[in-house]
């Protein structure tokens, strides 16, 4: 008789504390049923550092989409006239005589004749310092911009009336020279955006499988819980909730990291003073972006737990 009342008060004693538990479960609390230590589990640095590679790779898409963008504003209604004539006298005499008759052109804003000591400067990276007359002939740059923009008949009518006064003239639109440049950069903006989504692919995969193991080894508890009256809404609750906690520790961790390797970066690449580098210079809006992503990271790992632990209970229970 003493052994059946003791285990009568331990059968009272669990039944209470399961009770007690469903009571818990239905305010949104729960048991824990998954590691509760923040920061000291994997979860939160492997979302760290998913986040911190996200920012990085999203900072460069938006850089590059920066730089197209402006490089495109600036060479749309830009060309270029250039003078190949190994005669200097009559090289100089010919760059005058297109800039004049570019200037009396309709749709033609401004007209400038570009400095030998310009271009010299432009070619020293390539063909080192010129002296005197001896060095390889330059040509003579006329730097021409339009109201509109450069398109074929625009550039036919331009070329017809420089050669007219300027036969060794040639006449280029400034954003032919950089298409290679620009189908570069697009293609790094889509590879940036498949790093983006290939990071969250791999969150989403992490969180699944953080959330199988948790399941695992609770399933004898959760099927207690399920048995006295737990929905599995209420269940997948207390698993979105860890990690979402989980998520929003480890996101912000990793939105530090990537803002400083983009801050140290900006600085390398600004301290080249190159045009195109300089265009690339993120925008308020940009750094918005940039510190939504682990906002975004915390919902997708929210979502893909929820919806783990609801499909996951259907084939338990």
């Amino acid at each position: 008789m003493a052994a059946l009342d003791r285990g009568a008060k331990v059968m009272a004693f669990s039944l209470s504390s399961l009770t007690t538990s469903l009571r818990t479960l239905s305010r949104g609390t729960g048991p824990d049923l998954m590691p509760q230590g923040r920061l000291a589990g994997p979860m939160p640095w492997v979302i760290a550092i998913m986040v911190a590679l996200t920012v990085i790779a999203a900072a460069a898409g938006l850089a590059l989409s920066n730089t197209a963008s402006n490089a495109s504003d600036a060479l749309s209604g830009g060309a270029t006239v250039q003078v190949v004539e190994a005669n200097p006298a009559e090289r100089d005499r010919q760059a005058k005589e297109a800039a004049r008759v570019l200037q009396a052109t309709p749709g033609v804003i401004d007209v400038r004749i570009v400095s030998q000591q310009e271009v010299e400067k432009l070619i020293e990276p390539w063909l080192g310092v010129r002296t005197g007359e001896d060095g390889i002939p330059v040509p003579a740059l006329v730097d021409v911009r339009l109201r509109d923009g450069v398109d074929g008949e625009k550039l036919g009518q331009l070329r017809r009336q420089v050669r007219q006064v300027a036969p060794a003239a040639r006449v280029d639109a400034q954003s032919t020279w950089l298409k290679p440049v620009f189908s570069a950069i697009d293609s790094l903006q889509w590879l940036a955006l498949a790093l983006v989504a290939l990071l969250g692919f791999a969150l989403a995969a992490a969180v699944l499988l953080a959330v199988r193991t948790a399941l695992g080894t609770n399933r004898e508890t959760i099927e207690i819980v399920h048995l006295l009256g737990g929905t599995d809404s209420q269940i997948a609750r207390i698993f979105q909730r860890t990690i979402g906690f989980d998520a929003a520790g480890g996101g912000a961790v990793g939105l530090g990291l990537g803002l400083v390797v983009v801050l140290l970066l900006g600085q390398r690449f600004e301290g080249l003073g190159a045009g195109l580098v300089d265009s690339g210079a993120l925008d308020w809006i940009d750094w918005v972006l940039l510190a939504l992503v682990p906002i975004a990271g915390v919902a997708l790992a929210m979502v893909t737990a929820r919806l783990t632990v609801i499909r996951a209970l259907r084939k338990m229970l």
